[in-house]
């Protein structure tokens, strides 16, 4: 018996979260339901290459789309704002509501009034996307831009720094051409575990070269689990001094290739030193002890930070400057931290140290390199506001943006922030209050509705950020639209998928692209918004703009829909990042100033000198290993104690798919604690544990294993906040514990930098 004999349809649908991948999935539909996911089993012409299996977040989207959190009706805020009160309304009294506060706010405050905020709950969809935001306020007349993101803004900051590129990295199947793959923080086995995930690459290309892998983090992670031949434990945050340890060895035993610092470099040594800097400042200086510290950074040294025996930090830097190549690669989780922008920059010291970037089976330390298909996205036009914060910093800019400037606070486009925010969009994104830092700060900072006076969330659930919305609209799953969706992040092959609307709307949900055209009617810019087509225009006229990319994709839309699925490998050998520099620096040479790879910055040490930075923050030229805020201080006893960081987890994404109870059934929150400090607090597996600190408290069930070192925790990020009646997250939610304070360079998000307690909750709690 065939599915159509057994079901009313089968249609493509994805999965749109911010995991990388995006993978396709056949949904079965019976009166009216969908009945049945199941994933890619496509490996043959006309669809293409390998299959993209889902998942089981992707595999467990029927749980989600059903759940009883789901938003039906539009919403109106009644009682104070974040009590989670709301009356049912009518779209047309939302609508009016919307379009009447955005142009108060617009007349009395001006554009830059008018925040658009960061979120990634659905970005698979092309149509259904949060450009269409954008493309509003942009006919309107702008809004106050954003850049970095939160999961990457140190990280980039570091290889623009370091490279002048974002994207710096060799594709991970590059790994067959390498000796030894050392990978800091780099988890792809939780993060991007699907078969549409950089995950297939590495176990592929592990089959096929049987090289070595070495995983350096706090945690013992599946990918340290299942794939690595050794983990070895660090402090969270003790990156940058594991390296200078490593770099000790590798310049005192001559492993290094100096022929090329000499060629490729600025500021190894004095003699590839900008002429105006004064002696002593090169990275040689800093790491054999001439620098302005007077420190030698021995493995015993590094050892002393990192936790990791000096023995093993010789025989590690050994290895890696003899093993030619060694492919080295970081993770986002290392640069997550108070100092990230200095471990990212840190980290790459050992590729350009040894000479194993830009050539193939090295990679320049920079997260492994994606296979990516030019595909388009909607027009958004120009935003005629020049103003951009650094994302993570939009509660300073509603709470206090007198003091948001560029010398501060990363503030792009003027000197001082002249407006603060008054009006939030926010789609697909519970950045609100559980994405961001300090949850307790940012309820206060919202709760006062003199400050930002309208917020506007669109989603598919009741979030706890949809509790601070004063109108809350429901929006379409990708079950109940059509759209086309991308895969070209997360693996090296590229797929394009035509979704198809499998099921009506539940409830009076609509798609963003008809919210946005009604607010776009009484704002009196309908039809430039729209350019006369509807949302299932826009998704066949997106189609024909993909054919420009590749035109042997049929000529008919129709066609296209009834196949659904078109996907393409990789051609020819893996991506080499850096090769044409590598191999001639002086044609090819990078977008630093310098045209070289800088290990010395001159833009950052002019940024040493004229930025304001906050007493224990520090930026320096060379990436270098410094203590911060968030380090445990030995010398004295803290109430404090142990380090706290929030691996991405396998049972959600963020915090999308959080409220699926089968994937909470196969992965329940728990906080990873090492059988040494749970036995020093009389904690056993499984039981309460309240983590605290000052900024809040949470209650999780404890995960007693030695996976995790000791004085270390580890909070799966992402958990929904639900606060009990004295206030107490019930729930694990780690943002309750995190710090509002940025890096100092890139002003990004450290929410892995967190010192806490624990101690076994009582009955009452």
């Amino acid at each position: 018996m065939n599915a159509a004999q057994v079901f009313d349809k089968v249609v493509w649908s994805t999965c749109n979260v911010n995991c990388g991948s995006r993978c396709p999935l056949r949904l079965y539909v019976k009166e009216g339901k969908v009945v049945r996911i199941e994933p890619d089993n496509t490996g043959e012409e006309p669809c293409g290459p390998h299959e993209i299996r889902a998942c089981l977040r992707g595999r467990g989207l029927r749980r989600w789309v059903y759940s009883k959190e789901r938003l039906l009706h539009p919403l109106k805020r009644v009682g104070k704002r974040g009590e989670g009160h709301f009356e049912r309304i009518s779209w047309k009294r939302a609508l009016d509501t919307i379009a009447a506060q955005l142009g108060r706010i617009l007349e009395q405050y001006g554009n830059e009034a008018v925040f658009r905020i960061y979120g990634t709950g659905n970005l698979g969809g092309v149509v259904s996307s949060r450009d269409q935001l954008d493309r509003l306020m942009n006919l309107l007349g702008g809004r106050l831009d954003l850049h970095n993101s939160y999961s990457t803004a140190q990280i980039t900051h570091a290889m623009l720094y370091t490279y002048g590129a974002k994207q710096t990295g060799n594709n991970i199947s590059d790994l067959v051409n390498s000796k030894l793959a050392v990978l800091f923080g780099n988890n792809p086995a939780e993060t991007r575990m699907s078969g549409g995930g950089t995950i297939r690459d590495l176990v592929v290309a592990k089959q096929k070269s049987g090289l070595r892998i070495i995983v350096i983090d706090p945690r013992h992670t599946d990918t340290a689990a299942g794939f690595a031949d050794e983990w070895i434990p660090i402090r969270p945050g003790a990156d940058a001094a594991l390296v200078g340890g490593l770099a000790h060895v590798l310049i005192t035993e001559g492993l290094v290739d100096q022929d090329f610092l000499n060629s490729h470099c600025l500021g190894y040594d004095q003699t590839t030193m900008p002429a105006d800097i004064p002696p002593g400042n090169s990275y040689k200086d800093y790491i054999l002890g001439d620098g302005p510290d007077r420190i030698s950074k021995t493995p015993a040294w590094a050892a002393g930070i990192t936790g990791i025996p000096a023995r093993r930090i010789t025989q590690l830097a050994r290895e890696i400057g003899t093993a030619k190549p060694a492919y080295i690669s970081q993770g986002w989780g290392p640069q997550r931290h108070a100092a990230g922008d200095q471990s990212a920059r840190a980290i790459c010291m050992l590729p350009i140290l040894t000479g194993t970037l830009g050539v193939p089976g090295g990679n320049s330390g920079d997260r492994e390199g994606p296979f990516g298909i030019a595909f388009p996205g909607i027009p958004v036009g120009e935003n005629p506001v020049n103003t951009s914060i650094p994302c993570f910093m939009w509660t300073k800019a509603i709470d206090d943006p007198d003091n948001l400037t560029a010398l501060n606070s990363g503030l792009l486009g003027k000197e001082r922030l002249e407006t603060p925010i008054k009006f939030i969009w926010s789609f697909a994104s519970n950045t609100l209050i559980n994405q961001h830092s300090d949850i307790n700060r940012t309820k206060d900072i919202l709760s006062d509705e003199k400050k930002c006076e309208m917020i506007v969330a669109i989603d598919n659930m009741m979030t706890a950020s949809g509790r601070f919305a004063d109108i809350l609209l429901p929006a379409t799953s990708s079950f109940e639209e059509s759209d086309l969706c991308y895969q070209s992040y997360g693996m090296e092959l590229g797929a394009l998928i035509l979704r198809q609307k499998a099921i009506e709307p539940l409830g009076e949900c609509r798609t963003l692209f008809d919210i946005c055209a009604q607010v776009a009617e009484r704002m009196g810019v309908a039809e430039e918004f729209t350019a006369g087509r509807s949302n299932d225009q826009w998704v066949e006229h997106m189609y024909h703009q993909c054919r420009r990319v590749k035109p042997e994709l049929p000529a008919d839309y129709r066609d296209a829909v009834k196949t659904g699925l078109f996907k393409w490998a990789r051609p020819g050998e893996p991506h080499v990042g850096l090769r044409k520099f590598r191999d001639d620096p002086v044609r090819h040479p990078l977008k630093t100033p310098s045209g070289k790879i800088e290990i010395f910055s001159p833009r950052l040490w002019d940024m040493a000198q004229t930025w304001e930075l906050p007493e224990g923050d520090v930026i320096t030229a060379l990436p270098e290993y410094h203590p911060t805020w968030g380090d445990p201080d030995a010398s004295q006893a803290s109430p404090y104690p142990l380090q706290c960081v929030g691996h991405h987890y396998k049972q959600r994404t963020h915090s999308s798919y959080a409220n699926n109870p089968w994937l909470e059934e196969a992965a329940p929150q728990m906080v990873w604690m090492n059988p040494l400090d749970a036995r020093q607090r009389g904690i056993r597996h499984g039981e309460m544990v309240r983590i605290f600190n000052q900024f809040g408290h949470t209650l999780v069930p404890a995960k007693v294993t030695p996976r995790i070192m000791p004085g270390v925790l580890s909070l799966p990020q992402g958990a929904w906040h639900h606060a009990g009646p004295e206030g107490v997250d019930q729930n694990g939610c780690i943002n309750v514990l995190t710090n509002q304070r940025p890096s100092p360079v890139a002003k990004g998000n450290p929410q892995h930098t967190n010192l806490v307690q624990a101690e076994k909750a009582g009955e009452d709690q």
